[in-house]
């Protein structure tokens, strides 16, 4: 059974409702799931899993949220290289190149995408959130 961590930042809502549409699909597929909001997962957790999806929405210009979510992520992108990785996050404005940007900084240190990352305009509705449960089993397999 694969192990997969669903890590995210949400100030509204909606990122977390894709998280748990991430979650979801893993569960269906069979994975065992944990889900951590940014502040509680810890750079010395990030080994203990077969595969890790990160979600968060676009803040400020187009980028990550400062605070939790960027400084989580930086501890762990030495260790991206060759694991399962999944992106998804919500945007309020701009036109979601927040994500480019995400997804070539991962790309960059070698992780494996299991599929095209997930946006969403605000909340997610029937097409992203059915994206997301596709993104957790892509995780789970």
């Amino acid at each position: 059974m694969k192990t997969v961590a669903i890590v995210f930042y949400s100030g509204t809502g909606n990122t977390e409702m894709m998280a748990e549409a991430v979650q979801q699909g893993a569960q269906t597929a069979g994975a065992e799931v944990r889900v951590f909001h940014a502040e509680s997962f810890k750079t010395e957790m990030f080994d203990r899993f077969d595969a890790v999806a990160f979600g968060c929405p676009s803040m400020g210009v187009e980028e990550l949220e400062e605070e939790y979510f960027e400084p989580m992520f930086s501890s762990l992108e030495d260790k991206l290289a060759n694991k399962r990785i999944a992106l998804f996050g919500s945007y309020g404005w701009g036109d979601g190149e927040w994500m480019v940007s995400w997804e070539e900084r991962v790309l960059a240190r070698g992780a494996t995408l299991v599929g095209k990352p997930v946006i969403a305009n605000e909340d997610p509705g029937p097409e992203e959130t059915e994206a997301c449960r596709e993104l957790g089993k892509a995780l789970a397999s």
